[in-house]
């Protein structure tokens, strides 16, 4: 079935997978310093482990995978996480220890940060302008 004007109907981006290439790493990283929860760690056969992390709350979760030979670690630029106190997480993450290397920078719909994770992918901590 299709919606209205012969869109397809989904409803959400459950999840998508971030290129890593240790998991331990990268999992802790998302959980102990970005305060994300542990949605799951599980084995998927004698080799590849099921990481998923997703932000307190809900949203969309984040696979952290390493099976991907076209999705080198650290190759991921431009995830995008919202925040209602950009200047409040900025401060906690630089005490967690989070190297923010810029400033708060403006645009005109919000303000943001970039930084990267423990591989080299890049993340946009944003606090978007109501409209």
């Amino acid at each position: 079935m299709h919606g209205q004007n012969g869109t397809v109907p989904i409803t959400k981006v459950q999840l998508f997978s971030l290129p890593v290439s240790d998991q331990d790493r990268a999992r802790d990283f998302y959980v102990d310093v970005l305060g994300f929860d542990l949605v799951a760690d599980n084995p998927m056969g004698p080799d590849l482990r099921w990481v998923q992390v997703a932000p307190p709350g809900g949203g969309t979760s984040i696979t952290l995978v390493t099976w991907f030979g076209t999705m080198p670690a650290g190759s991921t630029k431009g995830t995008v996480l919202e925040t209602d106190d950009l200047e409040g997480d900025v401060a906690a993450l630089r005490a967690r220890g989070l190297a923010i290397e810029g400033e708060i920078e403006e645009m005109p719909w919000g303000r943001f940060v970039t930084f990267d994770d423990p591989d080299g992918n890049g993340i946009v901590l944003q606090a978007t302008t109501g409209a």
